[in-house]
């Protein structure tokens, strides 16, 4: 194998230097916009070869940056100083990115809670509590995943340690090994879009789109396709039982304790009823301590306490008036000398007034008020410092006073709420109260880090990075609680996240060069042309675009075609009016099969290395199938009604 990519990598070289001798002769039918499609070409033929992403970006952008500047210059010396400035440019922009600090602390927190042994506990409850439905293993490890992958958005971490867990226990209950691995690999791949992910760091970080939206937007596009893995695993264990036969009977049911036994003895079917009538009836039986009754009923009335926070939490986001603060006009585009008065005013030269008579020149007020300024150069009419900040101060306690009427949606998913809760105590007997206090013990402590993380991102309390760092110190508290947290499993986590931190931003210092080189080329400028000529509607370039994706979806992984196919397709959304947040969620979906798409497919990978012998690598690749057609319901989905993405960010940050 090394021997074969010497002799690609070593064809390669000898090909470009031939290209390249031919370009520098006069050559009047090809432009230098073809050689940087021909450098897009090289790349993809480069990274499919095995060569490392970040320094195959970084080689080829310097040699073709190089190039570039030659071609304009014919000078070597100077067109060298200038490729090794934009090098060290691009690599000190990437070094001053703010959005890329929170992804160390992000995968710090994932590494930490990881090495807190949650899953299995998580596994099995989960396994306890969905007994009852078709396919019940299956479904176990999705809801397992999708909250695992919440709390760690490691992909590799949740299908080796959902393998090693979840596929000895499917494969003994006879479920078929194509739906075992399917289930595994495609419950491990949503780390990378619920939040907190990585990918939607690296996506707003590189495409300019607010991570705070992508973070809101995501959300529901995630949940909604782990609902669409469970529901086609629940329609497979229906129609065929062979594939996922239904659990015994004697693995559905959990040991009572002592105290549960007597108080069902006694008659007490119900449980809340039960401890109800005897803390305040006077029936409580002898054997049972006050302090037992006592906790039980605060676990019990846990998810009633946590709906009615929520609740209230929505409804002040929701009811909160928008208040609108007008801007001094010093701070007012173009009345200021940020740029030392050489930045040219807005528009191509001077507006003729509205009217045919002459205008009178704006007055201070009418400046503030309206948002237009004078330019630079002319302090006779600059408006005295300050002098909006006192309307906008009056302003601001009216509409405090004012909130707006929560809209008909949040009145039903209240009703929703206060129906699942009736359902839940109806049916929460003595042993499914057991259930739910392992429930408590393995999924509330996750649950009470991702709420805090991303409520608080969410909510406008904290920037990513800051609610990175929360998390962080989260997992560190987590693994200490459950006494995880030791010098080797510390020293192991951060090394481990020193090694994914540098990955990353290798990845940017490359793409960057890369982006460089390619627009020098004038690359992205024939690609616009040629999108252009096409005539395509928006819908038309969506699908285009969309189709790309997917089918680079099957050489190359998530992150080659963030940093390499972004930047080309970005600046095309304008043209068309397509929302960059919109686009980026139809991405972030699309994304999915990059994980699951052989020939790379990482996952499948990942859950081979901790496979039984007797299942093959083809066997996982035939079970990521159907779940990569689910993929491709939900982009369609997505696209259809666009309020599954769009609808909590534009309520969060109207």
């Amino acid at each position: 194998m090394k021997i074969h990519k010497a002799l690609w990598f070593g064809l390669s070289c000898i090909a470009l230097v031939l290209l390249m001798i031919a370009f520098l002769t006069p050559w009047d039918n090809l432009t230098t916009g073809h050689i940087g499609l021909l450098m897009l070409a090289l790349i993809v033929v480069a990274i499919m070869l095995g060569f490392p992403t970040a320094f195959t970006l970084m080689g080829m952008g310097v040699l073709f940056t190089f190039l570039a500047y030659y071609m304009q210059s014919s000078d070597p010396g100077r067109s060298l100083g200038q490729t090794l400035d934009l090098m060290v440019q691009r690599t000190y922009a990437t070094m001053t990115n703010d959005s890329l600090i929170s992804i160390p602390l992000f995968v710090f927190m994932g590494y930490l809670v990881e090495r807190a042994n949650l899953i299995e506990k998580l596994f099995r409850s989960m396994h306890l509590a969905l007994a009852r439905l078709p396919g019940a293993l299956a479904v176990a490890t999705l809801a397992t995943c999708a909250i695992f992958a919440t709390a760690t958005g490691i992909v590799g971490a949740v299908v080796t340690l959902m393998g090693l867990l979840a596929m000895p226990a499917m494969l003994k209950a006879g479920y078929s090994v194509r739906l075992t691995a399917g289930s595994i690999t495609a419950g491990g791949c949503l780390g990378i879009l619920l939040p907190p992910s990585v990918m939607l760091i690296v996506y707003g970080a590189t495409t300019g789109v607010s991570v705070v939206q992508l973070y809101a937007g995501a959300l529901f596009p995630g949940i909604m396709l782990a609902i669409l893995y469970m529901v086609y695993v629940i329609i497979v264990a229906k129609l065929r039982p062979d594939m996922a036969p239904p659990l015994p009977k004697e693995e559905r049911g959990v040991p009572l304790s002592r105290e549960s036994t007597a108080m069902a003895a006694g008659g007490y079917t119900r449980a809340v009823s039960g401890m109800l009538a005897a803390m305040f009836k006077g029936k409580r039986n002898s054997g049972v301590s006050f302090g037992y009754l006592t906790r039980n009923m605060a676990t019990a009335l846990a998810p009633l306490a946590v709906t009615v926070l929520m609740l209230a939490v929505v409804h002040h986001a929701l009811t909160r008036p928008a208040v609108e603060y007008e801007i001094p006009a010093e701070l007012q585009l173009g009345s200021t000398d940020f740029d030392s008065g050489l930045s040219e005013p807005p528009g191509d030269g001077l507006a003729e007034p509205p009217s045919s008579e002459l205008a009178e020149p704006p007055s201070a007020s009418s400046v503030a008020g309206t948002g237009l300024a004078e330019p630079p150069g002319t302090p006779a009419a600059q408006p005295p410092p300050n002098a909006a900040a006192p309307a906008a101060q009056a302003q601001a306690p009216a509409a405090a006073d004012d909130r707006i009427a929560a809209p008909t949606g949040f009145w039903i998913f209240a009703a929703v709420c206060v129906a699942m809760l009736a359902v839940f105590y109806a049916v929460l007997t003595w042993a499914r109260l057991e259930i739910f206090k392992m429930l408590m013990g393995s999924f509330f402590p996750l649950a009470v880090m991702i709420a805090a993380v991303l409520g608080s991102i969410g909510f406008g309390l904290a920037t990513p990075s800051e609610a990175a760092a929360m998390g962080a110190m989260g997992g560190a508290l987590l693994a200490l609680a459950y006494r995880r947290l030791n010098l080797p499993v510390l020293r192991e986590s951060v090394f481990l996240t020193a090694k994914t931190s540098a990955m990353v931003c290798w990845l940017f210092v490359g793409s960057s060069i890369f982006s460089a080189a390619f627009a020098l080329l004038g690359g992205q400028r024939i690609i616009e042309e040629w999108v252009l000529s096409l005539g395509l509607t928006p819908i038309q370039f969506l699908l285009l675009a969309q189709i790309i994706i997917f089918l680079l979806g099957w050489p190359l992984e998530w992150t080659e075609i963030i940093v390499i196919f972004m930047p080309i397709f970005v600046p095309l959304l304008n043209t068309f009016g397509i929302d960059p947040l919109f686009f980026g969620l139809l991405v972030a979906l699309n994304l999915q099969t990059a994980f699951l798409s052989p020939p790379v497919a990482m996952s499948a990978f990942y859950l081979k290395g901790v496979s039984p012998p007797h299942v093959t690598l083809n066997q996982i690749f035939l079970g990521m199938m159907p779940f990569m057609g689910i993929q491709v319901v939900a982009i369609f989905l997505l696209y259809v009604f666009p309020e599954i993405g769009m609808w909590l960010p534009t309520v969060l940050y109207r």
